[in-house]
């Protein structure tokens, strides 16, 4: 405890300039208000239309919904308006029997001018959008980005999954009617 205050808490009820000078010091009034919070010294010299204009460059910036990124994208007007983009959920990985990474959707365009290498035989293109895929979080996202940037789109869903059944050994042995076939 600072050596002050031992001298507040000791000093008499009676004793009014200990109690004013106590409340003083921590930051109350005698009301029990507290003091207002420190001023910025650069906010405070700046002239007001320099405030005002901080104020104006504070808030938050609205974008409206409907924006057409195809004009600064730099990607050439002919692959913007004549592609298609088809968004679809990923295959499964038919190397394992996991269900991980099948929770994104992705975003693949159409194939163009592609022809065999003459030298090696590989198949090579013109085009700088056909080998990029491009992960979204849900479909919606995806549709978004593609109407922003002013594509056509189509969504591409396969089926259902099937219901997963129950595997068990024993059913291969299981006597029923409808999986019962005669020996004879």
């Amino acid at each position: 405890m600072s050596l002050v205050r031992q001298i507040f808490v000791k000093a008499p009820q009676g004793v009014q300039w200990a109690r004013t000078i106590g409340n003083s010091s921590r930051c109350m009034s005698p009301v029990g208000a507290r003091d207002a919070p420190p001023i910025d010294v650069a906010q405070a010299i700046a002239r007001p239309e320099e405030v005002e204009r901080k104020k104006k460059l504070s808030g938050a910036i609205t974008v409206p919904t409907k924006v057409d990124l195809s004009p600064i994208s730099g990607v050439p007007e002919e692959h913007v308006k004549t592609r298609r983009v088809r968004i679809s959920l990923p295959p499964k990985n038919a190397m394992q029997s996991g269900t991980d990474n099948l929770d994104h959707w992705q975003i693949e365009f159409d194939n163009r001018e592609r022809w065999e290498n003459p030298l090696m035989g590989w198949t090579s293109t013109g085009d700088p959008l056909s080998n990029m895929q491009v992960n979204f979080g849900s479909k919606e996202e995806a549709i978004e980005h593609c109407e922003r940037n002013g594509w056509r789109w189509f969504v591409d869903v396969d089926e259902q999954p099937k219901k997963e059944r129950v595997k068990n050994y024993g059913l291969n042995f299981h006597w029923n009617r409808r999986t019962r076939s005669s020996t004879k």
